[in-house]
C-alpha cells in the first residue's frame, strides 16, 4: 500500500533469534517497517527484490557471511546503506566491512541508542540521493596519468596552446599564478613536450632553503667549500645536462642568487661554491611564482635584467574560481586519482556535494580542492561522496532553499560578492591613490589581475585636477 511505503523499511539479518525479534520491536515502536531473515541468502534476496531503506546484518552468519552480503548487495545497490554488527574482537571483519562499503557498525552487546543513531546517519543519506539540489556526478573507471592537466574552458585552451609554443624551443619560460594552480604541471608538460623529454626534469623550491644551502643546490659546490662539505657536489644544473630545470617560487630568490642565474642565463656560464672553475651549462629553465613579479622589480626586490631573462616566454594560469566549467572534470579526474592511490572506490559524488564544490571560492585552487576530496574519500564509507565529508567552510558556501526560506525576512539591499569584490577595490585604489603595487599587496593578488578587474569593473582614477 501507498501509505505502507511512507514507512521506512528496515530489513534486519541475524541467525539469534533473540535479537531480531528484539530489533524488530524496537523499530516498529519507532514506526518503520520491518523484515526479518536469518541467513545471507535470504538477506540478499530481499534486499535485491524489495524496496528497503537500510540493512542491519551481523557480521557473522553461517554459511554466508555479512561481508558475502555487503558484497554481493552493494554491487546491485551500491547506494543501499548498510549498517554491519560485530564482536568487539572483530578487529579485522570491522576494517573488511568498512572497505567493502558499510555505512556504519555497531558492536556486541547492541546499545540501542547508538545503532539508533547509526540508523538515522544511513537513512538521511540515503534519502537525499533521490533529492540532491544539483546534478550528482559519475566518476569514471579508466586510470589517470598523474602528470595530466585537466581542463576545458577557454582559459585552460588558451593554456594548452602556450604550452605547445612553448615547448617547441627551448626559450626561458615564466609561469605565473596563483598558489595551486598547477605550475609545476605546466613546467613539466612544456618539457615532456618538448625534443629534450627524455632528459631529466628537475624541479627546484627556490623559498625552501637558506641562501648558501640553494647556491650549492643549485651550483654544486667543491669538498671543503664550507663546514660539513666533506665531499664535492653537483648541483642541480649540472645533474640536469641538457633537460629542464623548474625554479619555483623564484621570486624568493635572494639577490646574490638573482645575480649567479642572471650569469648563467646570459652567458650560460657558473662556478661551484668554493671553486674557480667556470662551467657551462645546456639547460633549459623555466621559472614559476605566485607573486607579481613587475611589482617586486618596482620595490627593488628583484632585478629588471632577471625579470626580461626569464620572461621571455609567459603563461599566466587562472585560478579555479575563474574555471568553474572544468570543475566536473576535475573532480573526476583527481577522485580516480585518489580511489587508485589510496584503494577507494568512490563512484559518485551526491548533487548537494556537486553543488557546494561549484559554489566554493577555492582560495587555494586545485591543490586544496584535492585535499578536500583526499580528506572526503578517507572518511567516506560507501561509494558515493556525500556533502556529510566536506568542510564547514565548504558546506556553508552554499545555502540550502530551506534555509533560503527561513532567512526569508533578511534585508534585500545585501551586495552580491562581486559588488563587495569591487567596493573593496575601488577603496583600495584610492586610499593609495592609484598605486598599483601597493593595492596588488594590500589585496594580495597580482598586477594582471588587478588590472582585469580595473576593466571588468570599468574603473578609472579620479581626475586630478578636481577635487582634492
Amino acid at each position: 500500500m501507498a501509505g505502507d511505503r511512507e514507512l521506512k523499511h528496515i530489513l534486519i539479518v541475524d541467525d539469534d533469534l533473540a535479537i531480531c525479534q528484539t530489533l524488530k520491536s524496537h523499530f516498529q515502536k519507532s514506526a518503520f517497517q520491518v523484515s526479518l531473515v536469518n541467513t545471507a541468502e535470504e538477506g540478499i534476496k530481499v534486499a535485491l527484490s524489495s524496496n528497503i531503506d537500510a540493512i542491519i546484518s551481523d557480521i557473522r552468519l553461517p554459511a554466508k557471511g555479512g561481508l558475502d552480503l555487503l558484497r554481493e548487495v552493494k554491487a546491485e545497490k551500491p547506494e543501499l546503506p548498510i549498517i554491519m554488527i560485530t564482536a568487539f574482537h572483530d578487529l579485522e571483519m570491522t576494517v573488511a566491512a568498512m572497505q567493502c562499503g558499510a555505512m556504519d557498525y555497531v558492536p556486541k552487546p547492541i546499545d540501542l541508542p547508538e545503532l539508533d543513531a547509526a540508523v538515522s546517519r544511513a537513512l538521511f543519506a540515503y534519502s537525499r540521493s533521490d533529492h540532491v539540489t544539483g546534478d550528482p556526478l559519475i566518476i569514471g573507471a579508466t586510470d589517470v596519468t598523474p602528470t595530466q592537466i585537466v581542463g576545458q574552458s577557454f582559459a585552460m585552451k588558451e593554456v594548452f596552446k602556450s604550452i605547445a609554443l612553448v615547448a617547441q624551443s627551448r626559450v626561458t619560460a615564466l609561469i605565473l599564478g596563483e598558489s595551486g594552480t598547477g605550475k609545476e604541471l605546466v613546467a613539466r608538460a612544456i618539457h615532456n613536450a618538448s625534443a629534450e623529454r627524455d632528459m631529466p626534469f628537475i624541479a627546484v623550491n627556490c623559498a625552501a632553503l637558506v641562501d648558501s644551502l640553494l647556491e650549492s643546490e643549485l651550483f654544486g659546490h667543491e669538498r671543503g667549500a664550507f663546514t660539513g662539505a666533506v665531499n664535492a657536489h653537483k648541483g642541480k644544473v649540472e645533474q640536469v645536462g641538457e633537460g629542464t630545470l623548474f625554479l619555483d617560487e623564484v621570486a624568493e630568490l635572494t639577490p646574490l642568487i638573482q645575480g649567479k642565474l642572471l650569469r648563467i642565463l646570459e652567458a650560460r656560464e657558473y662556478s661551484p661554491v668554493g671553486s674557480a672553475q667556470v662551467k657551462n651549462s645546456k639547460a633549459r629553465f623555466i621559472a614559476a611564482t605566485n607573486v607579481d613579479l613587475q611589482a617586486r622589480v618596482a620595490s627593488g626586490e628583484f632585478r629588471e635584467d632577471l625579470f626580461y631573462r626569464l620572461n621571455v616566454a609567459s603563461i599566466n594560469l587562472p585560478p579555479l574560481r575563474e574555471r568553474q566549467g572544468d570543475m566536473p572534470r576535475l573532480i573526476d579526474f583527481l577522485l580516480r586519482k585518489i580511489n587508485r592511490d589510496l584503494r577507494k572506490n568512490i563512484r559518485r559524488v551526491s548533487g548537494e556535494a556537486m553543488a557546494c564544490l561549484n559554489a566554493f571560492a577555492w582560495p587555494g585552487n586545485v591543490r586544496q580542492l584535492e585535499n578536500v576530496l583526499m580528506k572526503a574519500a578517507v572518511m567516506e564509507r560507501g561509494d558515493t561522496l556525500t556533502i556529510d565529508r566536506l568542510p564547514p567552510e565548504i558546506k556553508c558556501s552554499r545555502m540550502p532553499s530551506a534555509a533560503l526560506e527561513i532567512n526569508s525576512s533578511m534585508p534585500k539591499n545585501l551586495l552580491s560578492l562581486r559588488e563587495v569584490e569591487k567596493k573593496h577595490i575601488v577603496h583600495v585604489l584610492e586610499k593609495t591613490g592609484w598605486h598599483k603595487g601597493q593595492a596588488c599587496e594590500i589585496l594580495d593578488i597580482s598586477r594582471p589581475k588587478l588590472e582585469r578587474r580595473i576593466h571588468e569593473f570599468n574603473l578609472s582614477p579620479p581626475d586630478r585636477d578636481s577635487g582634492n
